[in-house]
């Protein structure tokens, strides 16, 4: 009984609100901050040499010299943010460590002239992650490694909810007045079944419960860079819209409006101008899959004449193997490589994947906000239905 009653008053002080959690930006401060930036541009980052966040943090894995090296790689091609995902778990396994090293992380990016998004929680691919050597990748499988954070037994165990409140809290609070962070993505994806992966039923209402106390943890942290979280699965996301009770919290309580989109060049305007009437900045946090139509030829011209922001999924080929589909893992690529990459936009080497691709991203870059510079080849028009 004392241990029911133990976990139960855990329970009910991570539910209540903190009295002085600051309260979401308004449209002027998210828009004076915006107005600050130059014209974001980036990728998601993973070092090559790790298959996941868990590997890429850890101290035995721990790699700042390749780091240094892909993030001069960035530099060169004009861009100045990576989307960079953390984990719970590193927190709970050394939190001084762990602060050291994204201490250092941020020492070798504003080396480079790069800040970085960091992304506290995920609901992407494998839902039981652990701590220590990560396995190596499964030949031909795209982000064969790539772990959720929390995971599901954590989602489901309430009395590991206050060490996640602590998480949040140390991590933001450690870095709240850091003018080199972008930002805090409170939680990617959170509405992604991660379907290749079973016995996650009842994942979604967790999720949805918890990110609510996530917005308002990292509130209460009262960071000075903003707090958001990315819709990225429904076709309305326009205020008053059809939209999921995900989406709704998710654009509800985020401070800058942050989307994904991996489709044809006019599905993407079409969300920007679904999100323009919240009246906020707006960042696309993942875009970029070649061989689904979403392209740096397709859409970087669009988000550059809106202003929004841009970070495509991956930057140096290696064990995340996303220049692999995402149909490879119903048909793992063993025996041959896809007719082209789907994401990456450096092979191992250090050479572009597509030198095309990276001239456009720095004459892009050089331009002044919302300025696309003459030449430029005009947006796609739509494709024809068949």
């Amino acid at each position: 009984m004392r241990l029911f009653l133990t976990a139960l008053l855990a329970t009910a002080a991570v539910i209540a609100s903190p009295a002085e959690a600051r309260g979401r930006w308004s449209e002027a401060q998210a828009n004076n901050w915006y107005a600050k930036q130059p014209w974001l541009v980036g990728a998601n980052y993973t070092p090559a040499s790790a298959i996941n966040q868990l590997e890429m943090w850890q101290e035995a894995t721990w790699d700042p010299k390749r780091i240094d090296y892909e993030l001069n790689l960035a530099q060169g091609i004009g861009m100045n943010t990576m989307r960079v995902f953390l984990h719970d778990q590193l927190w709970e396994q050394d939190k001084e460590g762990f602060k050291r090293r994204i201490e250092e992380f941020l020492t070798i990016a504003q080396r480079h002239n790069i800040k970085p998004l960091f992304v506290l929680f995920d609901s992407c691919w494998d839902p039981d992650p652990k701590l220590g050597p990560q396995h190596p990748p499964i030949p031909g499988v795209h982000n064969s490694g790539w772990v959720q954070g929390p995971g599901l037994p954590g989602l489901r165990d309430r009395s590991r909810y206050p060490g996640y409140k602590a998480y949040v809290q140390g991590v933001i609070g450690a870095f709240a007045n850091d003018d080199r962070i972008l930002g805090w993505d409170v939680w990617n994806e959170p509405d992604n079944g991660a379907d290749q992966y079973k016995g996650q039923e009842g994942k979604e209402p967790l999720v949805r419960a918890m990110l609510a106390q996530v917005f308002t943890w990292a509130r209460d942290a009262d960071p000075s860079q903003p707090i958001t979280s990315g819709v990225w699965l429904g076709d309305d996301w326009t205020p008053g819209g059809k939209g999921s009770p995900m989406e709704k919290l998710q654009l509800a309580q985020s401070d800058v409006i942050t989307f994904h989109d991996y489709n044809w060049p006019e599905t993407f305007e079409g969300r920007i101008k679904q999100l323009l009437p919240y009246g906020r900045p707006i960042l696309c946090t993942e875009y970029m899959a070649r061989g689904n139509g979403s392209t740096f030829d397709g859409s970087l011209p669009i988000a550059k004449r809106y202003n929004v922001a841009m970070m495509n999924w991956g930057f140096v080929d290696g064990k995340t193997q996303t220049r692999l589909p995402w149909d490879s893992w119903q048909k793992p690529y063993v025996m041959a490589e896809p007719t082209i990459w789907f994401h990456e936009v450096f092979r191992g080497d250090g050479t572009p994947y597509r030198k095309a691709e990276t001239d456009l991203i720095r004459r892009l870059a050089a331009a002044p906000k919302g300025v696309v510079p003459p030449g430029e080849p005009p947006v796609p028009a739509p494709r024809k239905r068949r």
